[in-house]
């Protein structure tokens, strides 16, 4: 038998993990709490991941970026959210909004929006849901209709991230009533295109440094070659994307869940009741291993789930859901329980656990409820689409 491991990170992912993780203890993790207090878009964060090209990694080096493959951008967005969840949405939505592009759109189209979002020259923001179109993502109102040559976008889309921040925006659209989610395309808008305007700022419970606001779509004429892939291709896109960035939700949640973690150790051992520190009590000895274990379960899932999106695996949609699901979970119980660590001390905005755990909640929310989760991977078993890695 052979003494090589089953299963470590390579050189270059392990590289990759200690950069961004020194780039956070320098230029995010020091901000986070302010970013969260003030409700603020994390600016130094942006900063930061754009000065060393962590900012979109995912986008491919013909289009100007680094050419990240999955696994590597799933570290990426974990570090990051160890130190701040918010600052995690910039490269998590980056990719969230451009995979569309890259998956379905035009060469001219890949070379001009991707390249722009490489060079840093704004972020690129997702709009599927609607007031009537949340888990039910096809009901879309937003209306695209042909216009001379090109398309008038009217609508409104809500929840969505970064917006007003990002310079670009996938949108989806309903172009043949009748057909349904076959009737929905999808089309590059930009901020700057007369017609687009925001609402007001979301006042949410966390991810408080990440805008969330409505996209209003009043007339907007956009060129007929905006439109990504064909006409009536949208929704398939736009499900193919969420397969492989609710492995970014997944990431985001064993971000939180580590730094969790590990403030409740440092602080498990260095505080005292009883005479000893409380790290030496049994029942919290129980509590913090149990923590871990579901963490590291919950990492190991996201990383299996990456390595199935970089290489297309047919069971992608499976595991996607199932890490998204499965790290969610995690992320809230554990930053919970990193509040009950800390006591009284944890449940005060001057530890950082108890953004933690307002953070950790939207991961079980954003890009299809754990519910809806739940209903994926039981069609996907019943359809015999799962394998055994």
């Amino acid at each position: 038998m052979s003494d090589i491991p089953l299963y470590s990170l390579p050189e270059e992912h392990q590289a990759v993990r200690e950069a961004v993780r020194a780039i956070c203890d320098a230029k995010i993790a020091p901000h986070a709490a302010e970013v969260d207090e003030q409700a603020r878009y994390p600016q130094e964060a942006h900063d930061a991941l754009l000065a060393t090209d962590f900012f979109a990694p995912h986008v491919p080096e013909q289009y100007g970026g680094v050419g990240a493959d999955a696994l590597a951008t799933v570290i990426v967005i974990e570090e990051v959210a160890r130190a701040d969840v918010s600052a995690s949405l910039i490269p998590a939505v980056n990719k969230l909004g451009s995979l569309p592009v890259q998956i379905g759109g035009s060469e001219e189209l890949k070379q001009k929006y991707l390249g722009a979002l490489a060079r840093g020259e704004g972020c690129f923001s997702y709009c599927l849901s609607e007031p009537d179109a949340g888990s039910d993502a096809a009901n879309q109102k937003t209306k695209a209709e042909r216009s001379g040559d090109g398309w008038l976008l009217n609508g409104t889309k809500r929840w969505i991230t970064n917006a007003g921040v990002s310079e670009f925006y996938t949108v989806l659209a309903m172009t043949d009533p009748e057909k349904r989610s076959k009737g929905i395309s999808a089309f590059v808008v930009e901020k700057s295109d007369e017609g687009v305007s925001f609402g007001a700022p979301e006042k949410k419970l966390g991810i408080k440094g990440s805008p969330t606001r409505e996209v209003y779509l009043d007339n907007v004429h956009i060129p007929a070659d905006r439109i990504i892939g064909d006409e009536g291709q949208g929704f398939e896109i736009a499900m193919k994307t969420l397969d492989h960035t609710r492995i970014t939700i997944a990431a985001q949640a064993v971000g939180v869940a580590q730094g969790a973690l590990d403030y409740a150790l440092d602080y498990a051992k260095e505080r005292e009741q009883f005479g000893r520190p409380i790290a030496d009590q049994q029942g919290l000895q129980f509590l913090l291993a149990d923590m871990g274990m579901k963490v590291e379960a919950a990492r190991q899932l996201t990383y299996a789930a990456a390595g199935k999106s970089e290489r297309g695996d047919k069971d992608l949609t499976f595991f996607g859901a199932a890490a998204k699901c499965f790290a969610s979970d995690v992320a809230m119980e554990v930053t919970v329980n990193a509040v009950q660590v800390l006591g009284g001390y944890g449940y005060t905005r001057d530890y950082p656990v108890e953004r933690m755990m307002r953070d950790a909640k939207i991961t079980q929310i954003y890009e299809g409820t754990n519910q809806v989760q739940r209903i994926v991977m039981a069609r996907q078993l019943l359809a015999g689409i799962q394998s055994n890695i």
